[in-house]
């Protein structure tokens, strides 16, 4: 079913694994996808998969931190197509630029502010220039944002990362008060622990040996406060992506939509 047909979307930091879900979901359901990253031969890589599937798709090099390169990028955009639709940041902070993961008692502050810098701050980006184009086009669109559940867990050695997912939640709901006249949606993707993907194993990898504990015994801590006895898969976010940006989706404004299949310790 091709809930996208005609719609034009914008997939920023695209070589990720959770992004390339979207961008994957967003091309299956129709939409023309211009995929992009800092590393422009990821993102060509997954622009030419796109075609072969019969989908309109074109990469880019942008630095999704890069305020210029944004708003020059999406303005070519929007003169190649005259509107934009869908915007969707899937950035992330690497392990090691947040130090491991030391105590809060030990943590630099650089360490610490890393993740609010990369993620909150290219998610602001991103979205403040989406929205002056899509307001200044008329196009009703999506903002689609990311985080993960340690914005709402307890979990020890987080506290930068936890409190920059904190806070893309708490600017998806400012940005979604000011731009609903434009009948522009924002809303944000709260990912659960997707098992499958490169981050979060090796972040299990990681605290197994941080903690000498092991690597199963991680996982099955991960899984311990599951509802059901499944877990999320990079299919289904992007699945679910695709859904919020479609007409049906509207329902969906402000929110932050939890993928996890369920979790006892998140409210």
């Amino acid at each position: 079913m091709e809930n996208l047909k005609d719609k034009v979307a914008v997939v920023f930091a695209a070589t990720g694994e959770i992004a390339g879900a979207v961008a994957r979901s967003f091309a299956g359901h129709g939409a023309k996808v211009y995929v992009t990253a800092r590393n422009l031969d990821g993102a060509k890589a997954l622009a030419a998969q796109l075609k072969k599937t019969g989908a309109s798709a074109e990469a880019a090099r942008v630095d999704a931190l890069d305020e210029n390169e944004i708003d020059s990028f999406l303005q070519k955009v929007v003169a190649d197509n005259g509107r934009l639709d869908i915007v969707f940041n899937g950035i992330a902070v690497n392990y090691d630029e947040m130090g491991g993961r030391p105590a809060a008692t030990e943590a630099r502050f650089d360490h610490f502010m890393a993740p609010m810098t990369k993620i909150v701050g290219s998610q602001f980006l991103t979205s403040r220039a989406a929205a002056r184009h899509m307001i200044a086009t008329s196009t009703e669109g999506t903002i689609l944002l990311l985080t993960a559940a340690a914005s709402r867990s307890k979990i020890p050695n987080l506290a930068g990362f936890s409190a920059a997912c904190a806070a893309v939640e708490a600017i998806t709901r400012v940005m979604a008060a000011e731009w609903g006249k434009h009948g522009i949606k924002v809303t944000c993707i709260c990912s659960g622990a997707l098992m499958e993907t490169k981050r979060i194993s090796g972040w299990i990898e990681s605290a197994s040996k941080n903690y000498g504990i092991p690597v199963e015994q991680m996982v099955a801590q991960y899984k311990a406060f599951d509802i059901l006895q499944t877990s999320p898969t990079l299919r289904q976010l992007g699945e679910t992506a695709a859904f919020l940006a479609s007409e049906t989706g509207v329902a969906f404004n402000s929110h932050i939509v939890d993928v996890d299949c369920g979790k006892l310790n998140i409210l």
